[in-house]
């Protein structure tokens, strides 16, 4: 199976001290900083539960996503990605929590986002190449369970899947020990290294 169209939502940890309309101006300075990697921002703010604050870009979507009345940063790859499963949602992971650092780190924010390390959600949106079956999970879980071991850096964890079949393929990583978005990176960065 050719895992793509990948997407990863890092939980903030309350409380939300940024109102989400705060998003929308930031995102659109994040446009004016970069050389047309980023192209729009959608307002969804008026949306209960909904998809937030939507960043577009060519090859993902970034968003302040409110839904499951949850705040978090949901990073949408679009663009198919080279390489094995892992590799694919490791690249997802990375460019998700190197997104959760900018905005933990952007001065216009003052530190009013944090985001916690515990507990990452990955779907895939394509349900034609990964419908939410068990045999789709029996598939991927090795390698599911290989990146969530260098993620959470050896801590014991749990791997949820969400069966729901009116829902895309889904599954939900835990773990007990208390990470934060920086702690992921260096994990990732760190197994990296030690294969390269």
């Amino acid at each position: 199976m050719d895992l793509q169209k990948i997407n990863v939502k890092i939980f903030a940890e309350p409380p939300h001290r940024a109102a989400l309309t705060d998003f929308i101006d930031l995102f659109h300075g994040w446009i004016q900083e970069t050389d047309g990697i980023y192209h729009d921002v959608a307002d969804y703010s008026h949306m209960q539960d909904g998809p937030g604050i939507l960043l577009v870009a060519e090859n993902a979507n970034v968003s302040i996503d409110e839904s499951s009345n949850r705040r978090g940063l949901l990073f949408s790859q679009k663009n198919p990605l080279n390489g094995s499963n892992r590799e694919k949602l490791v690249s997802a992971l990375r460019a998700a929590l190197e997104h959760c650092r900018r905005l933990e780190n952007e001065t216009r924010l003052k530190g009013s986002i944090r985001f916690s390390g515990n507990e990452v959600a990955v779907a895939i949106n394509d349900r034609l190449r990964a419908p939410n079956t068990e045999d789709t999970f029996n598939e991927v879980r090795p390698d599911i369970e290989a990146v969530a071991r260098q993620l959470f850096g050896g801590a014991a964890f749990t791997v949820h899947r969400d069966a729901d079949a009116r829902k895309r393929f889904n599954v939900t990583l835990r773990t007990a020990q208390k990470l934060d978005a920086r702690t992921l990176l260096e994990n990732l960065q760190a197994s990296e290294e030690t294969r390269g």
